[in-house]
């Protein structure tokens, strides 16, 4: 059995009627529905047989039916945790095992996300058709890692190809990233058999998009960088804040965009309409509005320095130096050949 305490993280936490639990995978639970105090998930109503209410805009909720289905379930034990409550029954006729839906996994169950919701317990789940065990050193064309030489609850094999094999989990991800519109074999990218096979086979495959079609996930990319990364930012209002014009407008890098600065915090002009942060500039490609502080000027690196003449060289250092550069000027004899 498992060791899993169908209990809320605290007492004051509202719990499911159905599983008695709060904190579960909305993915394989559903969301939470509530009316008049007594909170469901979507998930455990639908595979306890009991249908909610639809009306625009609202689920209503049949507490008469959810309270006897309480009634019925606290005088069941689940075959997997142990507890009472355990609101789903296996299918199979003649079967009297019962489990919470949270419990499923833990247990090696099986409920189909499609149609009746109907679920089975780990002795008359529904099995693939395929009698071969994978081969040793078979990985996962999901995650990469091995997934056994043997037949069992958490592999799973493409019922189409025959040959693609990866872990319950895996695919259950997938399928929850990909939604209907996307969800295919990893390997020969068949769709109909597939998807009916891993529904079957108690794999969730949501009736929506796929996570990356979602236009939320693109919002951080449209988002323009909206604050000044001066050294010293001279605005009163701070890094955040910026004018639409005149010195204390925002400009950004016209190489990477993702730093800004206020004209007068760098120094530009009103009329500049080009800034290249630090790291696109570099020490050779400075922008000129930049230059004065970035390097030392042309006519600073050409001129010769201040300070005593070469004559003054220690003796060690002009001794080193080849004789083709030697300061001539300071030498007054020649050593005899």
């Amino acid at each position: 059995m498992s060791d899993r305490k169908r209990k809320a993280s605290s007492p004051e936490e509202p719990v499911c009627a159905l599983c008695g639990q709060a904190d579960v995978d909305p993915d394989i639970c559903g969301h939470t529905l509530f009316e008049t105090g007594i909170r469901v998930h979507e998930f455990c109503l639908t595979s306890a047989n009991i249908t909610a209410k639809a009306r625009p805009g609202i689920e209503v909720l049949p507490l008469a039916a959810i309270a006897r289905k309480v009634r019925q379930a606290n005088k069941k034990q689940c075959c997997v945790c142990g507890e009472r409550g355990a609101a789903i029954t296996c299918a199979e006729r003649g079967c009297a095992r019962s489990f919470h839906l949270p419990c499923a996994k833990d247990g090696e169950c099986i409920t189909q996300y499609f149609g009746d919701y109907r679920s089975f317990c780990w002795e008359h789940r529904p099995q693939q058709a395929t009698q071969e065990a994978p081969a040793q050193g078979t990985i996962c064309l999901i995650c990469l890692e091995p997934v056994g030489d043997s037949l069992s609850y958490h592999t799973m094999v493409c019922p189409a190809c025959k040959h693609v094999w990866f872990h319950r989990d895996c695919i259950q991800q997938q399928a929850l990233s990909a939604g209907t519109a996307y969800f295919e074999c990893p390997g020969c990218r068949d769709y109909i058999l597939f998807c009916e096979e891993m529904s079957n086979m108690g794999i969730h495959i949501p009736l929506r998009d796929a996570s990356w079609e979602d236009e939320e996930s693109y919002e951080p990319l449209l988002e323009m960088h909206s604050r000044c990364d001066a050294s010293q930012c001279l605005y009163h209002g701070g890094r955040e804040q910026a004018q639409s014009r005149g010195p204390w407008e925002l400009i950004l890098c016209s190489s990477c965009a993702a730093e800004g600065t206020h004209r007068q915090c760098s120094h530009l002009s009103n009329t500049t309409d080009m800034w290249e942060c630090n790291s696109c500039a570099g020490l050779a490609t400075a922008s000129s509005a930049n230059a004065e502080f970035a390097a030392p000027s042309t006519a600073s690196q050409t001129a010769p320095a201040p300070g005593p003449s070469s004559s003054s060289m220690e003796p060690e250092t002009f001794g080193s130096m080849p004789a083709s550069q030697a300061p001539l000027g300071d030498i007054t004899e020649l050593p005899a050949a």
